[in-house]
């Protein structure tokens, strides 16, 4: 929508979320964007993406500071491209001379194993927030907007933004969570198996952002005792009290 009087074009909502594993903000941030009629950006993906190139050429994970250099230099160079249409998941990478869809790959358990490696590096960490934050600042100035997920959105990547929100749930909802999405079920069995890769997780990635306790101006919402209906019901509540132009 413009403004005829002073030319000027109203900017897009961008929603910022975060929270650790388990909490949602995925779904719930996927949904709200659909809802909404606005673009996604899952950031997550992006680590995922860059960890998939790391492991697909070799390079050295550890924290040596040459590795640590080798992997940043190599996110620096990478071409990648992740859709921002939230009924389209697609990410690819610049692999060997050929863009290489890596969608489903990226969600592979040695992925998981493995990303907090490549997200903890804060090399790569710089270089990707710059992306996401001209994937936010383009899908503001078009007028679309963005709900844009992830560890340090509402802090680092897009402390302006319109609406910043933390996701939380205690960690039994988050891992039962994650068990059934990963397993189908929520058993005992499943659930054990997820701990170490869930909890380890975020307490690697705690060490580079903080993503536990809300920052000032951060709405906490702990979706524990709601469904997911819920909790995209209680974002869509935050979102439409607010007024953007």
């Amino acid at each position: 929508m413009s403004d005829e009087g002073t030319g000027r074009r109203e900017r897009g909502l961008v929603v910022a979320v975060d929270g650790p594993s388990g909490s949602g903000k995925s779904s719930v941030s996927r949904e709200v964007a659909r809802r909404l009629g606005l673009r996604y950006l899952d950031t997550g993906a992006m680590y995922r993406a860059v960890c998939w190139s790391v492991l697909a050429c070799g390079l050295d994970t550890g924290a040596g500071e040459a590795a640590q250099d080798a992997v940043a230099a190599h996110t620096v160079a990478l071409g990648l491209e992740i859709s921002t249409d939230p009924d389209d998941a697609l990410v690819a990478v610049r692999h060997q001379d050929r863009w290489v869809e890596v969608t489903d790959e990226i969600r592979e358990h040695r992925i998981s194993a493995a990303v907090s490696a490549v997200a903890t590096n804060l090399g790569v960490r710089a270089e990707l927030r710059r992306r996401q934050r001209e994937l936010i600042d383009a899908a503001r100035a078009d007028g679309r907007g963005m709900v844009a997920e992830g560890r340090d959105i509402t802090t680092v990547v897009a402390p302006d933004a319109d609406v910043r929100l933390l996701l939380t749930a205690t960690e039994a909802t988050r891992l039962a969570r994650r068990a059934r999405e990963v397993h189908g079920e929520a058993s005992a069995e499943t659930v054990a198996a997820l701990r170490d890769v869930v909890v380890r997780r975020d307490a690697d990635d705690a060490t580079v952002s903080s993503f536990h306790t809300a920052a000032d101006g951060v709405l906490e919402l702990d979706s524990s005792g709601l469904t997911f209906e819920q909790t995209v019901q209680a974002v869509l509540s935050v979102c439409g009290n607010v007024s953007v132009g």
